[in-house]
């Protein structure tokens, strides 16, 4: 499997974070990972379609806010939480507080 491309932090662009974190499946994704040290695609996917999942990973990837590893047939995500605090300080933490809804 070839490596996932992620943003640098200096490319992480509010706007993109904040279109990731639009989606309730997404932002359910983010605030998984916010409580744990990282977990894969299959314990994230609520049980949706693979295709679907995919999606929802590649955005978060795009905006910034997920790393994806291939770790033998598996990818691991982790929040990138220190890259967002660093470019985006506070937010989100502040994101993360709301309650669901």
């Amino acid at each position: 499997m070839r490596p996932f491309k992620h943003p640098a932090a200096s490319e992480l662009s509010l706007e993109r974070v904040l279109y990731a974190l639009s989606d309730s499946i997404r932002l359910d994704i983010v605030r998984h990972l916010a409580r744990v040290e990282c977990a894969s695609c299959g314990e994230l996917d609520g049980g949706r379609p693979k295709s679907t999942v995919s999606h929802h990973f590649k955005v978060l990837r795009e905006a910034g806010l997920v790393h994806t590893e291939n770790t033998g047939t598996t990818h691991m995500n982790t929040l990138r939480r220190t890259e967002i605090e660093s470019r985006f300080p506070g937010l989100l933490d502040a994101i993360l507080s709301q309650k669901n809804t």
